[in-house]
């Protein structure tokens, strides 16, 4: 089957691609299940855009910096902080509907960490759904989604370092391959590699594993944020609790009334993510239970009919005011280097949305500004396909005579990788923690990445090696990030460095002949850590 381009993923990212690429363009989606089972379309959060009298983008970009921690780049926060208005603004006009006040103006409301109000709704805390749907709905006949493809290979003629497409399992069973002029990794973060998260069940880090097998940069990936307030019932998170409902009063506080976040920053309630996590985290390490309180919300179940549909649904009493909350994984700051263009390291592969490492977020994501990046990305990578030509280059297979198809190791339960994940690599990180769970993972053959031969292997024995292969990722990038930033806590390093505030850790895998078989090396270069078996020039 062939496109002349071809998408990974259906989340806002994807949709905006697609709706902005010419209808000349072949295009073809490949979602690993149902089309909205995607993280956009669980979005609760809006929008971020300085939109308000008296908001700006600079606002906008420092708020975004000092979320980040100053691990941002600085060009990109600017550049997307500017551009945000327009596109709702373009949204808006061709149709899409957002929330208005009764001067049928946009209605702004408050999240955490911004010291405006600038966060675009739709249908109160369902903008993802809203705005998912309108995109689909207005998607032209020149796009094709398929739906239930589980991609397990990209197509790389290792000669060129050029991707030609990617293979994938059908609904059927049976395997096919898909050509393509430009191929996009649309695919999310990996969010369920953690035992408590706000993800859907399908995000499990296949894009950055295909990414990284394929022989793309992937950075940052110890920058992983945990949402302060997930719904905490029965010892298991079971769905969002929007920042808005803080952005709107309410307080988070323990059984005895204590106010949690009082003399912790200045924000309270509204500090950043990292901070409230941690803090939520030390309580319940003490055997403590953290609550919001919504009592000062009046009109709770309109202003949040998601949330409120969920909280009964687990027989939460919402006239007691008081919902369980719980820290989980929530966003991957890192994941597959790319330029603002989504361009990465392998030639005509792409990376937008989350799966995407483009120096927004820094060490920690400001809230709303996740659909922001996706709409931004996807309509910039448009613009520079259009000016693509569409015939595919020369395509050549490659026998990767690297996997051998006789090493089969039995892998872990998901339930189980998910446990140690949050154990180990979770809020509150440590060396020690750290290396014994890498030396887990390199029981199962995950450091000696290229010996594993996919083509027999079934969805799920291929989804827990790509779960295994990102967490060692981040597990490896937690150890060398030797301080704490943003979504990185470590109790051996609980304080900033300066010399770590722009220095990245990357991990790069070069599949060559000459160097197939050698073992693991670390490679300085400037700013950057690179890990993987590398070509000598």
């Amino acid at each position: 089957m062939d496109a002349d381009v071809l998408i990974i993923g259906s989340g806002i990212a994807s949709l905006q691609l697609a709706k902005k690429l010419s209808t000349d363009l072949n295009v073809i989606i490949l979602t690993k299940s149902q089309a909205e089972m995607s993280n956009s379309y669980l979005a609760q959060g809006g929008i971020a855009a300085s939109m308000g009298d008296s908001d700006d983008y600079r606002k906008h970009a420092l708020d975004t910096l000092e979320a980040g921690r100053f691990h941002n780049n600085p060009e990109v926060v600017a550049e997307m902080t500017r551009a945000a208005p327009s596109l709702i603004n373009e949204l808006w006009h061709d149709g899409c509907r957002f929330d208005e006040d009764t001067a049928g103006k946009l209605a702004l409301g408050m999240e955490g960490a911004h010291s405006e109000k600038r966060i675009v709704h739709s249908g109160g805390d369902t903008t993802g759904k809203q705005v998912m749907n309108y995109l689909t709905e207005t998607m032209t006949n020149n796009i094709e989604i398929i739906e239930n493809v589980f991609v397990y290979e990209l197509m790389v003629n290792t000669n060129t370092n050029q991707c030609f497409g990617a293979k994938g399992i059908l609904p059927d069973g049976t395997r096919s391959e898909f050509y393509s002029a430009h191929t996009v990794i649309a695919t999310g973060g990996c969010g369920k590699l953690f035992a408590y998260s706000s993800s859907a069940s399908t995000i499990t880090g296949d894009g950055i594993a295909l990414a990284y097998l394929a022989g793309a940069s992937i950075s940052d990936m110890e920058f992983i944020q945990f949402h302060p307030t997930l719904l905490y019932v029965n010892g298991k998170t079971v769905g969002l609790i929007s920042e808005a409902v803080r952005g709107d009063g309410a307080r988070l506080v323990t059984a005895s009334g204590e106010y949690v976040m009082e003399k912790v920053h200045p924000y309270k309630d509204l500090a950043p993510r990292h901070i409230v996590s941690q803090t939520i985290y030390q309580y319940l390490s003490k055997g403590e239970t953290v609550y919001l309180d919504i009592s000062m919300i009046a009109n709770f179940q309109e202003r949040f009919p998601s949330i409120t549909k969920m909280c009964v649904e687990q027989g939460i009493d919402l006239q007691k005011g008081l919902l369980p909350v719980a820290p989980g994984s929530h966003f991957l700051m890192g994941g597959v280097d790319t330029d603002l263009y989504g361009r990465t390291t392998v030639h005509n592969l792409y990376a937008i949305g989350e799966a995407a490492c483009t120096g927004f977020h820094g060490a920690n994501r400001l809230a709303s500004n996740s659909l922001l990046e996706g709409l931004y990305m996807g309509g910039k990578l448009a613009k520079l396909l259009q000016k693509s030509p569409k015939i595919k280059e020369q395509c050549i297979k490659t026998d990767n005579k690297e996997r051998n198809p006789n090493f089969s190791p039995i892998f872990p339960e998901k339930a189980e990788i998910q446990r140690r994940m949050m154990e180990n690599v979770g809020i509150v990180r440590n060396e020690i923690n750290l290396r014994m769970h890498l030396q887990w993972l390199e029981e199962f053959g995950i450091s000696d990445r290229f010996k594993l031969s996919l083509e027999n292997k079934s969805i799920e024995e291929i989804e827990k090696y790509f779960m295994l292969m990102t967490a060692f990722l981040i597990t490896k990038s937690a150890l060398e990030r030797k301080e704490s930033r943003g979504g990185h806590f470590r109790s051996d390093y609980p304080v900033e460095r300066d010399e770590w505030m722009k220095k990245k850790v990357s991990f790069k895998r070069e599949r060559t002949k000459e160097n197939q078989n050698e073992p693991i090396k670390i490679a300085e270069t400037t700013g950057s850590i690179f890990y993987g078996r590398y070509r000598r020039t």
